[in-house]
């Protein structure tokens, strides 16, 4: 994605953030679930990659947001191909809808997992592809969720970061994490754990891009009914933690 797309996408998002105030709680929900999730590791360094609006800081506010473009809210520009952080330098790196977007998975987790200290973790939300999963993102999200295609898992020989193109696969990281075709390629982590969300206050919500199909005021309604149908994962999850540690 071009930087005047970037922005064009930005300025979308903040134009919903502000006139939907239930996106800051279904965020703010979603960011204290990472909180916990933490490696709490002595001197922290935590950082974000892919901060959009940069909202994290209202719930981790010790968090370094970074961004492949600057914007005012942006403490700095990293590629999560190509990290300035020094190796072992980093105690959690949080990636909210980002993974989906790279093409070369196995090429980033091994950049991620350079700058990370022993003991530190990288913490992801991602979209989850259960059988309502898939119907949330196949039939109602305009990213492709690829859920057939090849996943190519380094990057090509000659290829450099800065060549980094627009890719969307929502479905690669339920295939990856979830699935067990992939774990083979995970050993080096010490833990691999994952956390599958029905989280239907969120995709009730319309998000970034369609319309909120209920009142803000119903949001503690749905958030206990997410506690019944989170029990049946297979079914109802439309959101997946992820969590690595190194």
């Amino acid at each position: 994605m071009g930087i005047d797309l970037h922005q064009e996408q930005i300025n979308k998002n903040h134009e919903y953030w502000n006139r939907k105030p239930l996106l800051k709680a279904v965020y703010g929900d979603f960011y204290r679930l990472i909180a916990t999730q933490l490696s709490n590791l002595p001197d922290s360094k935590i950082v974000e990659l892919g901060s959009g609006l940069g909202n994290i800081h209202e719930v981790i506010p010790n968090c370094i947001r970074t961004d492949l473009f600057p914007h005012p809210w942006i403490d700095q520009v990293e590629n999560a191909y190509h990290l300035s952080f020094e190796n072992e330098s980093v105690s959690d790196l949080i990636l909210t809808d980002v993974f989906h977007h790279l093409q070369y998975p196995g090429t980033a987790l091994y950049e991620l997992y350079r700058v990370l200290r022993p003991g530190g973790r990288v913490i992801m939300l991602e979209p989850c592809m259960s059988a309502i999963g898939l119907v949330v993102y196949g039939l109602l999200h305009e990213e492709p969720i690829a859920i057939t295609q090849a996943i190519e898992w380094f990057a090509p020989e000659g290829w450099t970061p800065d060549k980094t193109d627009y890719y969307a696969a929502q479905g690669n990281a339920t295939r990856i994490f979830v699935k067990k075709a992939y774990l083979p390629k995970l050993t080096a982590w010490r833990k691999v754990k994952t956390i599958r969300l029905s989280a239907i206050a969120y995709v009730a919500s319309g998000g970034y891009s369609s319309p909120q199909l209920y009142p803000t005021s119903m949001y503690p309604v749905l958030k206990k009914l997410e506690m019944l149908l989170d029990r049946f994962p297979d079914v109802f999850a439309t959101r997946l933690l992820v969590i690595l540690e190194k």
